[in-house]
């Protein structure tokens, strides 16, 4: 794993998983993350790209920065209020709008989707979700 990769999963960990759990906005119920990879028509990982994912209900955005594999981690500041909303998610020309889904009677399990940008073309994998917050945590539990 590369160095900037494990730094990037050392951040994530250090935001999904805090210590102290006082403020409410860091609780699961507080929030929808929005992860997923950027890569060229080649698909090689674009480093340094912005993502941007924005509430389409009040226009307020999040912006995520890809590291060197090309993965990004946005997280937005969603309740249980806000199940069923859309969000826009964006990088660079390229578009991909999102129910936000979520069983609001688990505050436990981490709330969120992936969206991968490949070329011109972007693809929700929500299913995809947890296997792969789960192996950016492991991966910084290894090092």
């Amino acid at each position: 794993m590369s160095r900037a990769r494990r730094l990037s999963a050392a951040v994530l960990v250090a935001i999904a998983l805090p210590v102290v759990p006082a403020v409410a906005e860091h609780e699961v119920y507080y929030r929808f993350t929005v992860l997923g990879y950027v890569k060229d028509v080649q698909g090689k990982p674009i480093a340094d790209a912005t993502v941007e994912v924005t509430r389409d209900k009040t226009a307020f955005s999040y912006l995520g920065q890809t590291d060197a594999e090309g993965f990004y981690f946005v997280r937005a500041r969603l309740g249980d209020e806000s199940r069923g909303e859309v969000l826009t998610v964006r990088q660079g020309p390229h578009v991909r709008r999102v129910l936000v889904i979520f069983d609001p009677a688990n505050q436990t399990d981490e709330r969120g989707t992936r969206v991968d940008f490949e070329g011109a073309h972007s693809i929700e994998r929500a299913a995809r979700f947890r296997s792969t917050l789960t192996d950016i945590i492991g991966a910084v539990n290894r090092h």
